[in-house]
């Protein structure tokens, strides 16, 4: 053995021994043995199996011959994407910025005639490569929001009257205060009704002393008291008082205005000795058995919450307790400014504690639908932000990049509209080193070969 191949193979040997795959791959030398023709030499590549060519014969730093590469053992089998992304050609090409498309060598064993990436079975250990397979399963993500306790304006009630008059006597004095269905707010004088209960008093009298007239004058009697009577219902005087007129035949100076319904006054306009008129807001009162939480529900979670859906609140001012409620509107407009689109959920408030315009925090337990649909995990999708690609297991070993078409997501998980099937098994783990393995092939073979 002359000096020359001597050198060559003790090159080889090493390189055996620091890449520890404990196989050497003698490479063929200019000429075939025996045929005597020689064959075509495309380039010499590094020795130590370093991303360096040269045209011509040279050696490396330590002395040894670079490795001639043959054009008759590299085989082109297809063009593959030079930035590594799951596109192949049969024919050379360019991508959309230009770059030539690299060629892949029958003789390579870093990727398959499919696109695939082969990785060795050590290394897959090494890496702590995981898969999953791809499953049908229901969809749930919980949403979080923000919200504010709110008066349930069904509950809401306005007390005003429909005469002239003026405020005698207050019962209840004071905004805040808690006030039950029938019990007095205050005492009013107003001559229109101490006028209208004269002729309800004067049409009762003639009615009466007609009973010995004919039947005309009678009825018309009777329709004039009728009347009366009417007019002071139509005033929303209570039954009570009515009935106090007719069974005592005396004029009531004062009306007691009694609550039309239990709750909190809200606001207090009535004053003692002041002059009101028809329709002024003199209490409002509110009910608070039961209260509105509106929460400001972001527009990329409106698909997630549903009109009957069941509702979590907590509050600051509550810790440690949790009221559960149901989803009952949706408002139909969205806030520009937030983005955000306002729930109503109505929570049973029996003890009074949730008071109007606390701070709540509102979790939704979000789902996409009733029906399971094909997922795969979050953690097998590398996002680029305009794709979105796994690596689906083909073999051992065998890896192949799939473009997929992402739906909803939640719980850790992706619906899949396209690009994978139920059963086949996707990386979940160590994904992104297997594809920066493969883009690091496919710089070095690029390199290789400008």
């Amino acid at each position: 053995m002359n000096g020359k191949r001597r050198q060559w193979w003790c090159g080889l040997l090493l390189v055996g021994l620091l890449t520890g795959s404990g196989q050497i791959q003698a490479a063929e030398p200019a000429t075939q043995e025996g045929k005597g023709e020689a064959r075509k030499i495309l380039y010499y590549r590094n020795p130590m199996g370093l991303p360096d060519t040269s045209p011509v014969p040279k050696k490396d730093s330590m002395g040894m011959d670079y490795i001639p590469v043959y054009a008759e053992v590299r085989k082109i089998l297809y063009y593959r994407n030079p930035m590594g992304l799951p596109d192949t050609s049969p024919t050379p090409k360019k991508d959309s910025m230009g770059m030539d498309y690299i060629p892949v060598y029958a003789d390579e064993g870093g990727t398959s005639t499919t696109g695939s990436v082969r990785i060795d079975l050590d290394k897959v250990q090494k890496l702590g490569v995981k898969s999953e397979a791809v499953s049908l399963r229901p969809l749930t993500r919980p949403i979080r929001a923000v919200g504010t306790v709110q008066v349930d304006e069904r509950r809401l009630h306005v007390v005003s009257l429909r005469y002239e008059g003026w405020i005698e006597k207050l019962h209840a004095d004071a905004s805040g205060q808690t006030v039950r269905r029938g019990e007095p707010l205050m005492e009013v004088y107003s001559p229109a009704l101490l006028l209208a209960q004269e002729e309800y008093l004067a049409a009762l009298r003639a009615e009466k002393s007609l009973q010995e007239a004919d039947a005309e004058t009678r009825r018309t009697a009777g329709l004039l008291a009728e009347g009366a009577l009417n007019r002071l219902r139509n005033w929303e005087i209570p039954e009570a008082p009515l009935h106090r007129l007719r069974r005592e035949q005396q004029v009531l100076k004062t009306m007691t205005v009694n609550a039309p319904v239990s709750g909190v006054i809200l606001d207090k306009g009535a004053l003692r000795g002041m002059r009101f008129m028809p329709g002024e807001m003199l209490y409002r009162i509110a009910d608070l058995s039961q209260v509105w939480v509106v929460a400001e529900l972001f527009e990329q979670d409106m698909a997630w919450v549903d009109v009957g859906q069941h509702a979590e609140v907590t509050l600051n001012a509550m810790p440690g307790k949790t009221y559960t409620g149901k989803v009952s509107f949706i408002y139909p407009l969205l806030t520009p400014e937030t983005r955000t689109v306002k729930v109503r959920i109505e929570l049973a408030n029996p003890e009074g504690k949730l008071r109007p315009s606390l701070y709540a925090t509102v979790q939704f337990s979000g789902r996409s639908g009733e029906q399971s649909v094909l997922t795969v995990p979050d953690s097998a999708i590398m996002d680029s932000g305009a794709r979105q690609v796994v690596l689906v297991e083909r073999g051992e070993g065998l890896y192949e990049p799939r473009l997929l078409r992402i739906g909803s997501r939640g719980n850790g998980y992706s619906e899949v509209l396209d690009g994978v099937r139920e059963g086949e098994k996707v990386v979940v783990r160590a994904n992104f080193l297997i594809d920066a393995e493969a883009n690091l092939r496919a710089a070095m073979g690029h390199f290789a070969h400008e």
